[in-house]
């Protein structure tokens, strides 16, 4: 597949996605709403539109045109399976810091396609920084479990690095991030990485997928309850996999001292992913001295809006600035 590049001037394209992002994000606020009241037994549906109401938050937040022009690389295939392609867009600005993050599109364990503008529009406060983004499309539920789409992820990281001066990056000072399920799979990458198999066919699982740092949007840390429960794996056939591999996808039963620096971003009236699930994760990364911050936003649900968004924006690049551009030995190491 030819990867399709382009790329978007600063003020026409931002105004418009402004606009379009308002109203997108007008429409999702009463499903926000019907999300809490459905705590008890959320539907694959109702976490994939949580995913979709970060994305659309953040376009509404787009008052500003991004700073510098960036240049955007479409469908870009990372990998295969079943005769599907795997792909990831790529957002570059002109003043690039020479450090990648991968951003994992996903909700309910599934991957939705959306235009790359407004991808773009999401990634902004990492953009107007000089990180070059990559947003990562893995194989979805249903067809797909959690296992498998843990290998795709790690696929990605490993095709980045394998090809980081295509993107004039480090690679070894990658970061990774998410929200809800793709934040999931971000601390899974941060906690369960290898050094790849230097005896692969494959050059591309020659690669470690190892990152430096992680960012998860109030993210399900321990899968054991879910995968127990017959009827979550019925509504989440994402979690229809050997309950007693449950742990070896939970990031806070993989915590090790050689884990990445975590951020995670959470709400404390978040029903569908309740705080403690970032609270453990906090805790356990802190004792075993792995850098770890837990941003707690009072009175936010699963999904931030206004002010709650524009706070959870500036942590997300803060952190991944201050762990992969302000300490790049630390990060490299």
């Amino acid at each position: 597949m030819q990867a399709d590049c382009r790329r978007v001037e600063s003020d026409a394209s931002a105004r418009s996605l402004f606009h379009r992002g308002s109203w997108l994000s007008f429409s999702l606020g009463e499903e926000s709403i019907r999300m809490t009241q459905a705590w008890h037994l959320p539907s694959a549906t109702v976490w994939r539109r949580a995913f979709l109401l970060i994305v659309s938050v953040c376009v509404a937040n787009l008052a500003v045109p991004v700073r510098a022009d960036i240049r955007i690389e479409t469908d870009v295939v990372y990998g295969h399976k079943y005769g599907m392609a795997l792909t990831m867009d790529v957002f570059q600005p002109d003043q690039s810091n020479g450090v990648g993050v991968l951003f994992m599109m996903s909700g309910g364990w599934f991957s939705r396609w959306a235009p790359a503008e407004r991808e773009m529009a999401l990634f902004r406060p990492l953009l107007e920084r000089g990180f070059t983004v990559f947003a990562v499309r893995h194989g979805s539920s249903p067809k797909f479990n959690i296992p498998e789409i843990a290998e795709d992820v790690r696929r990605s990281v490993r095709f980045v690095r394998k090809h980081a001066d295509r993107w004039k990056i480090d690679p070894k000072r990658l970061g990774v991030s998410g929200g809800s399920a793709g934040g999931h799979l971000a601390l899974l990458l941060g906690t369960t990485a290898d050094e790849g198999n230097p005896g692969a066919d494959d050059p591309v699982l020659r690669e470690s997928c190892r990152v430096a740092a992680v960012v998860a949007y109030f993210p399900p840390t321990d899968l054991r309850p879910y995968v127990e429960s017959d009827e979550f794996r019925k509504r989440f056939p994402a979690l229809q996999f050997d309950p007693k591999r449950a742990g070896d996808y939970s990031p806070l039963v993989n915590v090790s001292k050689d884990d990445a620096p975590a951020l995670m971003v959470h709400g404390d009236q978040d029903k569908l992913v309740p705080l403690w699930h970032s609270e453990k994760m906090h805790q356990a990364l802190q004792e075993v001295g792995v850098p770890s911050k837990l941003v707690v936003i009072e009175g936010a649900g699963h999904g931030f809006a206004g002010k709650a968004a524009e706070r959870a924006a500036k942590a997300w690049a803060d952190w991944l600035e201050e762990q992969l551009v302000k300490r790049p030995e630390e990060a490299a190491r």
